[in-house]
């Protein structure tokens, strides 16, 4: 099953996804964010801070 990124909808190219993609859990949910949004988001990212922030 291809992994879709929680932010922006974009779709991974394999499964696993690459490296390059970041994982969290918000709420007990595990999310997963492609390398455009995870670059674009690191500090929000290292924050901690929920996605729906960003």
């Amino acid at each position: 099953m291809p992994v879709t990124c929680d932010h922006c909808g974009a779709t991974a190219p394999g499964d696993p996804p690459p490296l390059t993609w970041t994982t969290a859990v918000e709420n007990g949910r595990a999310k997963s964010f492609c390398e455009t949004c995870s670059r674009e988001n690191l500090r929000a990212i290292e924050s901690k801070l929920d996605s729906e922030w960003w």
